[in-house]
């Protein structure tokens, strides 16, 4: 791993491959370092000529923090924004997109396909908006346009999104967490062995434990509302949508808005996906996205 400095902070990355294959951004969603990109799925994406960057967004593992900030009040953030008020956010997602933008520059790289999830799929949208010449193609997981309206989750997702977490702050609490997220937003025709996933959350944990990081990603979110929704059109970059049939967080009409919002966009739906990417799909979506990559080489 390394350390670069980009716009008004420094961020972590890790590249996989080799130098003359096709340079790839991974862009990870609230809170998500990146090692949480599973080696069977960068794997995939190397064996398809790809060579994988994935970075640890402002406020996550080993990039800056703004820790003068502290913690987010999500919830009074969403009544804010719900009665239309302005939200107070130490960054928005148009900061994130500069972030990663700055990055392929401080690396040398001209463009790259870029693959957004979810809430990072919202940061790659506004990428393609504001730096298309950065943007080869993209690709959107389990994310959403931003248009008010779409359906939101609700009942036990809706408060899992909020809720702190770990708030014990322990390794244990970690491990229980991740088993008891992936119960409620996991794919559930491809459930996670509780074995692997308690493991992954405790190398996360040791890795780097930040709940505030993750906190400020959503109120990031929350400030920025729809105002990309209106520019989604302005998209050329060849796009691709892939989201699950069942997922609870971002329901399918959330990325289902997406294709609709951009003339030239395809749409994946896999049946029994929810906010995750199971093992069993991995080959399935590399193959999609080295298919929407060959529709803008770099």
């Amino acid at each position: 791993m390394a350390n670069v400095a980009v716009n008004d902070i420094h961020m972590e990355y890790e590249i996989w491959g080799e130098g003359n294959a096709q340079p790839l951004l991974l862009v990870g969603g609230l809170g998500v370092q990146l090692t949480r990109w599973s080696k069977s799925f960068r794997d995939a994406l190397v064996a398809r000529n790809f060579k994988v960057i994935a970075y640890d967004n402002r406020d996550t593992g080993f990039s800056t923090k703004h820790d003068d900030w502290g913690p987010a009040d999500t919830k009074a953030a969403f009544a804010q924004a719900r009665a239309k008020e302005a939200v107070s956010a130490p960054y928005t997602l148009a900061d994130m997109a500069g972030d990663a933008a700055g990055l392929l520059d401080a690396l040398g790289i001209e463009a790259a396909h870029v693959i957004g999830s979810s809430n990072g799929g919202a940061v790659a949208q506004i990428m393609a908006i504001e730096y298309p010449e950065k943007v080869a193609t993209m690709v959107a997981v389990m994310a959403t346009s931003g248009r008010r309206g779409l359906p939101r989750p609700e009942g036990e997702v809706a408060e899992w999104l909020t809720r702190p977490r770990n708030p014990a702050g322990t390794r244990e609490g970690a491990m229980d967490e991740a088993v008891d997220t992936a119960r409620i937003i996991g794919s559930p025709l491809f459930p996670r062995p509780e074995a692997d996933l308690r493991r992954e959350a405790a190398e996360q944990f040791d890795r780097c434990f930040y709940p505030a990081g993750s906190s400020r990603h959503l109120l990031a979110s929350i400030a920025s509302g729809d105002s990309r929704v209106a520019r989604l059109s302005e998209i050329t970059a060849p796009t691709l949508v892939i989201h699950g049939r069942d997922d609870p967080l971002i329901p399918l009409p959330g990325g289902e808005d997406i294709k609709n919002s951009i003339s030239h966009a395809a749409l994946l739906v896999i049946d029994g996906m929810g906010h995750d990417y199971p093992d069993e799909l991995i080959p399935e979506i590399a193959d999609a996205m080295e298919k929407n990559a060959l529709r803008g080489l770099v």
